[in-house]
């Protein structure tokens, strides 16, 4: 049965920023998603099991052939299909043979793959990516098409461990569906980090890292969640207890402090006018006092030790923290016109990205609109034309005087060099410095966090600073243009995002393939384009 092992693991990066201390799992066989907030080290992880990088102590061993599907694919764009796959040496070796030189080099590079070009064939289909020639060059596909790639080329392997990290990223709906099949077939020991929640549900497991440990739970994310929510209303309760023990421990210590003070006063009232001899009176003054140290230090005892077991309830307790916000500037009237676009056309290298008369849009009122549509077909472009970044060949746009907010996939409109109250300054100078924390609060920047630098934050953090900056600049955004603004978040952040979006007013287009996402956020309309066409999904 293959398997992952790693024992008493630790790992730290060469800032002595500590990742890892003694950590010790065992992924079985079957399929194993990996959950934890952004920053946990969960690509780490991967990395450390896929020998990428190497632990300062503890060791890890996956057994038999091991395939790893980085977040990040490491490749340029003058490879070529043959050879991300890993088979240009053996197809140039058959090659070769068929061509009548028969020299043992060529036989040992073969090996056993004289089937490589069937098999490879028959793995591309099965992602998608049917009818890809083996010298198709890599800057000619799109950023989900190397991603399915990438995948076919582990998948060759025959792995019998599998690590995928965030393998639906960039994937449109048919390619996630693609990947879904396939590992739904999958025999071996399959470990994936994902946000996709309807990935995680095909799941065998789940794996949570968090805390210096690895849990493991039973079962799909759904599952998973069922269980984190009762946890989290047991941690509640025992928050509220241990806070209500603190109260009453220290309200027992100041009456015991004020009995003790009233028997002090009275005893010594009484022993002036019972005439006693100044030693034996001072012999029992000290003894009140002692006897009343003793007690005050039993309470102060109970109150640390009630203290104590308020600060293990909320460690208990998950910081999932929701953001609550009220955007009443960002408001716009149903029947209010917010953008037309007509006859948008654009050329892209030797062919027209929109085809025929070009692509028309209306955008009126509140509306919640998901833009759809295949890897390469032009989503993020449009995106950009919509905004004025990029100018079309052909057509017209015309906008309400609202202001157009745009959050591309890159998430640049931020000064990484400042910190996260500068950035907020400056989008918002209007507003009191005291409103600006209170508001950077409600997206989660308390205290210190707010003084962060931009270049420091996780992705999650990256997009709830940027979605505060936006949604708060002046004047308020009526429209917001969003390019796959979940990749690479952790659950906890897609329903932070949820949640700030759901408090917007206004009318948004997001590129997305998460249909949980899309739903969460109550979109209302959805456009597919496909073909160089804009067509309404009913």
């Amino acid at each position: 049965m293959s398997c992952v092992v790693c024992s008493n693991l630790s790992f730290s990066w060469p800032d002595a920023t500590e990742v890892f201390r003694d950590l010790s799992f065992t992924v079985p066989s079957g399929r194993t998603g990996l959950v934890a907030p952004n920053g946990a080290g969960k690509s780490t992880l991967l990395k450390l099991i896929a020998g990428e990088l190497r632990p300062g102590a503890g060791t890890v061993s996956a057994g038999g052939v091991l395939g790893y599907l980085p977040q990040n694919l490491p490749l340029t764009g003058d490879l070529t299909v043959a050879e991300v796959l890993g088979i240009a040496p053996v197809l140039a070796a058959i090659e070769a043979v068929e061509s009548g030189d028969v020299g043992e080099e060529h036989f040992t590079t073969i090996g056993s793959d004289w089937d490589i070009e069937e098999r490879t064939h028959a793995q591309l289909e099965r992602l998608g990516l049917g009818g890809f020639g083996f010298t198709r060059r890599l800057d000619t596909l799109s950023g989900g098409q190397v991603v399915s790639l990438g995948l076919a080329a582990q998948l060759l392997k025959r792995p019998d461990v599998l690590l995928l990290d965030e393998p639906t990223n960039n994937l449109d709906l048919d390619a996630r569906h693609k990947l879904y099949t396939v590992l739904d077939d999958w025999p071996g020991c399959l470990l994936l980090v994902s946000h996709d929640r309807a990935l995680l549900d095909r799941m065998d497991r789940i794996a949570e890292l968090g805390r210096g440990e690895i849990r493991f739970h039973g079962g799909n994310f759904t599952d998973y969640e069922q269980t984190v929510q009762a946890e989290r209303e047991v941690a509640e309760k025992n928050v509220r207890d241990a806070e209500q023990e603190v109260k009453r421990e220290k309200r027992e210590m100041q009456q015991a402090r004020e009995r003790a003070q009233r028997r002090a006063g009275n005893a010594a009232r009484n022993l002036g006018s019972a005439g006693l001899p100044k030693i034996v009176a001072g012999g029992m003054k000290r003894g009140a006092q002692e006897s009343a140290g003793r007690a005050n230090e039993t309470h102060a005892a109970r109150v640390g030790a009630a203290k104590a077991r308020l600060d293990d309830a909320e460690r208990a307790l998950r910081d999932d923290r929701t953001i609550t916000v009220e955007l009443p500037g960002t408001t716009v009237p149903a029947g209010r016109t917010v953008l037309v676009a007509e006859g948008l056309r654009l050329g892209h290298g030797d062919r027209a990205l929109f085809a025929g008369d070009g692509v028309d849009l209306t955008i009126r009122g509140p509306e919640r609109i998901a833009l759809t549509g295949s890897n390469g077909a032009g989503k993020s472009t449009l995106l950009r034309i919509l905004n004025g970044d990029l100018r079309p060949d052909d057509g017209r746009i015309t906008r309400n005087t609202g202001r157009t907010a745009y959050l591309s996939q890159r998430l640049d409109l931020l000064d990484p060099a400042r910190t996260v109250a500068d950035n907020f300054a400056a989008f918002a100078p209007a507003l009191p410095p005291s409103q600006r924390r209170t508001l950077l609060a409600r997206f989660l920047f308390r205290g210190s966090r707010a003084q962060l630098p931009v270049g420091a934050l996780s992705g999650g953090e990256l997009l709830r600073a940027t979605l505060a900056c936006v949604l708060f600049a002046e004047p308020a955004p009526q429209l917001l243009l969003l390019d796959e603004p979940t990749n690479n978040l952790d659950l906890v952040s897609v329903a932070q995002v949820e949640s700030a979006l759901n408090a917007y007013h206004g009318a948004f287009v997001v590129v997305s393939h998460d249909e949980s996402f899309l739903t969460a956020v109550n979109v209302g309309r959805r456009l597919r384009l496909a073909g160089g066409r804009l067509a309404e999904i009913t």
